[in-house]
């Protein structure tokens, strides 16, 4: 009668590779416990959330330069930007629902650069509202794809300067409302990066770099205010005034626009 009892070596053999096999996974189980999600980052994940707010705000605020693209959402509308700024000015394009435009600024001197669709305004046919009132033609056609020197005094020039401020867009992008927690880590550009939160999200969310200097990265508004991201900090870049010929001075006052 055969036995169905494995032989003693049998028994043996078994026994050993359940105990190499109990021991590789109680070695697997034992290195993901003891990993460190934070090795070879900045440290910043380790800290609190106002803390990596801290930290991201004085990497902002010292930075040279920063490139911010992306759409936001206020009551006058949607714009989608692409600008690069530093403190002396600020050069890209803004795209609103009717048109787009091309802003550059140096110091204080503002240029507005469009297609003559965006000068293009049919409500009246007076001087100012999209026509110049003299044997000339249009304002569109004089100022078609040139460079027009935003006056001062214009209502416009603070509204548009504000698209090339870089303190002013960073003031309004890096501030979380309500209590700011930490979020999930995730990747930017390739770059590992630690979410802030505010108000659990509802108050903005802000991706901010785990790697090299903690700068932010990614900027989602709370209430769907749009999303930026943030690159190229610190990479320096040319602000060239326009030629002469490039260039239209329109005087004290612009005239309408079809995104007026």
């Amino acid at each position: 009668m055969t036995s169905s009892v494995p032989p003693v070596r049998a028994r043996r053999r078994t026994a050993t590779l359940a105990l190499v096999l109990c021991a590789g996974l109680t070695s697997a189980l034992t290195a993901c416990a003891g990993e460190d999600p934070d090795k070879g980052t900045n440290g910043i994940g380790k800290l609190t959330g106002p803390e990596i707010e801290k930290k991201a705000r004085t990497a902002a605020d010292s930075a040279d330069a920063v490139r911010l693209a992306g759409t936001l959402v206020s009551k006058g509308g949607t714009y989608k930007i692409d600008m690069k700024l530093k403190d002396k000015g600020g050069v890209g394009s803004v795209t609103s629902k009717n048109s787009t435009f091309e802003l550059l600024r140096i110091g204080d001197e503002l240029y507005l650069k469009a297609g003559a669709g965006f000068w293009n305004h049919d409500d009246d046919k007076k001087p100012g509202a999209g026509h110049t009132g003299d044997a000339g033609g249009t304002a569109a056609d004089k100022l078609d794809d040139k460079y027009v020197k935003v006056p001062e005094g214009d209502p416009t020039y603070k509204q548009l300067r504000g698209f090339t401020d870089k303190k002013v867009l960073l003031d309004g992008l890096l501030t979380l409302h309500g209590k700011v927690g930490k979020g999930d880590r995730d990747k930017a550009g390739g770059v590992r990066t630690i979410r802030i939160l505010g108000g659990a999200g509802e108050g903005g969310a802000l991706d901010v770099s785990l790697e090299g200097t903690p700068y932010p990265l990614s900027f989602a508004r709370g209430g769907g205010g749009g999303v930026v991201k943030l690159a190229d900090w610190g990479r320096d870049f040319a602000l060239v005034a326009p030629a002469e010929d490039e260039t239209v001075d329109y005087g004290q006052q612009l005239p309408k626009s079809s995104s007026s």
